[in-house]
């Protein structure tokens, strides 16, 4: 009899839409090992002919698997590897545990002991200050990889829709927080109510997150389907501020949703 077995679809699927690279993958996993296993690879690549290697990382469920991965990996020298992050809450303390230096302290510097973790200083005395010095440390280096996720109104770090500004002068600002971007954040279980999420927070701006060399933006699951569907098939506009990883060459978008079947 012949064989009637469908054929298994592969781990990964690569696409193109515009300028950016889309990976699909068909599991959360199998997405975790890919975004990792690329980074590792380029990190390790880079590390062979410069002495100092920068990463802005993202926090958030979306991060953690793949935090975990890189993180565990022995193979990467972390004492030449310089760290940022994208964003924190205004006025939090590191202590607190909905803080976003609190999640990378305890996720990631713990654990690998990088050659600095250069953080956002939530609870600064004097904001405006804090993201001039931030804004300071960001200029002094070229970033080679930048790490994203996407908020479910479309956001990349804090650049809200509304806010966000594709030629924004500033490298970090202070912005505040819709509703729906504050309340990601319960659901998320970093906040027990609405209340206890700060309505202000420091972002990097866009311009500062295409200036990396390299972005990965990892947006998997079944509840990030209509965010990855609006980034790939909006107008490029502020109002959805992740469709301007289209414009991006040097960005790959890591989804397990498929979004070739959907479009024309």
């Amino acid at each position: 009899m012949p064989d009637r077995t469908l054929p298994s679809l592969p781990d990964t699927q690569a696409i193109q839409v515009d300028n950016l690279s889309v990976r699909i993958a068909n599991s959360t996993e199998k997405l975790t090992e890919d975004a990792a296993t690329l980074a590792i690879k380029y990190l390790q690549s880079l590390l062979t002919h410069q002495e100092i290697v920068s990463i802005i990382l993202a926090t958030g469920n979306s991060q953690l698997q793949f935090l975990n991965k890189i993180a565990a990996n022995k193979n990467l020298d972390w004492s030449r590897i310089a760290l940022f992050h994208l964003d924190e809450y205004l006025g939090i303390k590191a202590e607190h545990p909905g803080s976003f230096r609190y999640y990378l302290y305890h996720k990631v510097e713990q654990r690998v002991k990088p050659r600095i973790f250069n953080y956002l200083q939530g609870d600064a005395a004097q904001p405006l200050a804090e993201c001039d010095r931030y804004s300071k440390l960001l200029q002094q280096q070229v970033i080679d990889l930048c790490l994203l996720g996407i908020g479910d109104n479309g956001h990349i770090a804090f650049n809200e829709p509304g806010l966000a500004d594709f030629d924004d002068p500033k490298t970090v600002k202070l912005v505040r927080l819709e509703a729906k971007t504050r309340q990601q954040q319960v659901n998320g279980g970093y906040f027990s109510n609405l209340e206890a999420v700060p309505q202000y927070a420091y972002t990097l701006t866009i311009p500062t997150i295409c200036a990396a060399k390299k972005i990965y933006c990892l947006a998997g699951g079944n509840h990030k389907a209509e965010v990855v569907k609006k980034t790939l098939e909006n107008a490029i506009a502020p109002n959805f501020p992740a469709t301007i990883l289209r414009r991006q060459s040097h960005a790959t978008l890591f989804c397990t949703v498929n979004p070739i079947s959907d479009r024309s």
